[in-house]
């Protein structure tokens, strides 16, 4: 990550939480014990960062993947081909049965591949599939299709989640059979840092090694190497220069 690059996301993130300030209002529920404890300014302070926490991923990690100078094509909230064909949709199908009864270990390479070789055989059916997080083509032509999500996803959505690689991955093959495509998961930070990530249920549904971007390998992916080291000190400059600005706002709630 160039200097520029990490001035400018300085300024993106301090526009974000300024006006974020402008438009928040603290959760109203009713926790005496806590504001006894704790004090109004630190439970608006610890409500002000559960806002945040549900943001983050459209309104600061992936408008950051517009700074990245690594690839010809970087767009955020992309929809993807709109035609699925109903062999492609049925081989989806037979993967996700597989890898749900345990018959088969998560392949993602293998995966495309049975879905390139039906992806317009049968009918080609429309249909409206998720919006693609990051939208990113290398200079070779190749696509990577990124589905941002928590540190801690939810465990229960996993199923989901593979389903909407597949279908993005299928979508594009229709519209070019061709196509060098990677459909992804893309977890912004580790939450079991210095341990690796152990969300175990991803394993047995996602191709970790192909088909999971985890911390540091998502953002060095992005921006090249060492871009999450640099991404951690823009936040941490950025907190430095709002400081006095936070202290302020949390005054009014003491």
């Amino acid at each position: 990550m160039h200097a520029h690059q990490q001035a400018m996301i300085v300024e993106m993130i301090k526009k974000y939480i300024r006006d974020k300030f402008e438009s928040y209002n603290p959760e109203t529920n009713y926790m005496p014990f806590h504001y006894r404890l704790f004090g109004g300014d630190q439970m608006a302070l610890f409500s002000f960062i559960q806002s945040l926490n549900k943001t983050f991923g459209t309104s600061i990690y992936e408008p950051i993947a517009l700074a990245r100078e690594k690839f010809k094509v970087a767009k955020t909230q992309v929809q993807t081909f709109d035609r699925i064909s109903s062999e492609a949709q049925r081989q989806i199908q037979t993967i996700m049965t597989d890898l749900t009864a345990a018959n088969e270990d998560p392949n993602k390479s293998v995966e495309i591949e049975k879905i390139r070789k039906v992806c317009r055989v049968g009918s080609i059916n429309e249909v409206k599939l998720t919006k693609v997080d990051i939208w990113l083509e290398n200079h070779d032509g190749e696509l990577f299709l990124i589905d941002m999500k928590t540190g801690k996803p939810n465990i229960g959505s996993f199923k989901e989640y593979k389903r909407t690689l597949l279908e993005w991955a299928a979508a594009e093959l229709a519209r070019n059979p061709d196509a060098k495509i990677k459909t992804m998961i893309g977890i912004p930070y580790n939450p079991y840092e210095p341990e690796p990530y152990n969300r175990w249920t991803l394993k047995g549904m996602l191709d970790m090694k192909n088909e999971s971007l985890i911390a540091e390998e998502l953002w060095d992916f992005i921006g090249g190497e060492g871009s999450y080291d640099a991404l951690l000190d823009a936040f941490e400059i950025a907190g430095i220069e709002l400081r006095s600005e936070m202290d302020h706002y949390f005054e009014q709630f003491k």
